[in-house]
């Protein structure tokens, strides 16, 4: 069952992607980057089980903002990919700020949300400096590889740039985050299972990705034609 809807929510998610960059342009990425950066971070809390491994369950959602990152490189340049990250850096800057100022608050008597927010963002600052750590330090590489092996190839190999940056920063992200947000909160075990499905989930993921990049640059060939003009 789990392995159905995954495949499913990981195909809806990257399509999602497409019906956003198409109905809104870059302004679109900008937000779904946001959106998906915002919920992952929350969904993370929940472990499940995935093809007999145990792993976190905002991995798809995270694994599709490098996708929307890429979008942001292959069309617009890297000048505004790295506008995209610090914009999804900053406004989980702020979630954080913000829920931690929401529990300080007093509930009333008949209140029944406290103990389930306590719950969720509690243990959020933990998570999201991990999160956030690992999220600028794999973007930030992610940018720089896309940009770097584009440097070397021209237009050609787009499957390249896309995998090889995406997967060497998924790694990057997976290690940093998981040692920060879960290094002594569960059993060695436990947590090298984490370690390793987080990365074999997003590794899948970013190669699923390939086919819906290939297919943004045939759809909007004619709108990145224009922005290129514009931005030369």
């Amino acid at each position: 069952m789990n392995e159905t809807l995954w495949i499913l929510f990981a195909l809806v998610d990257l399509c999602m992607v497409l019906v956003v960059y198409r109905l809104f342009g870059k302004v679109g990425l900008f937000g779904l980057m946001v959106f998906n950066l915002l919920l992952c971070n929350i969904q993370v809390l929940k472990t499940v089980q995935l093809f007999g491994l145990t792993t976190t369950l905002g991995n798809v959602l995270y694994a599709s903002v490098f996708l929307a990152t890429d979008l942001l490189s292959e069309f617009y340049g890297k000048k505004e990919a790295r506008k995209g990250v610090l914009l999804g850096f900053v406004t989980l800057l702020m979630m954080v700020a913000y829920m931690q100022i929401a529990l300080l608050f007093q509930p009333a008597a008949d209140d029944f949300a406290q103990p389930h927010l306590e719950v969720l963002f509690g243990f959020m600052p933990r998570v999201a400096l991990a999160s956030m750590a690992a999220y600028l330090v794999s973007q930030l590489h992610d940018v720089w590889a896309f940009h770097a092996i584009r440097a070397r190839t021209g237009e050609k190999h787009l499957w390249l740039r896309n995998n090889a940056s995406t997967m060497v920063s998924q790694l990057l992200d997976s290690v940093i985050f998981c040692f920060i947000a879960f290094w002594g909160v569960f059993p060695m075990n436990v947590f090298m299972e984490i370690l390793l499905s987080t990365y074999i989930i997003k590794f899948v993921v970013a190669a699923l990705d390939t086919p819906f990049i290939y297919l943004a640059k045939r759809v909007f060939r004619k709108e990145q034609a224009v922005q290129s003009a514009q931005s030369a």
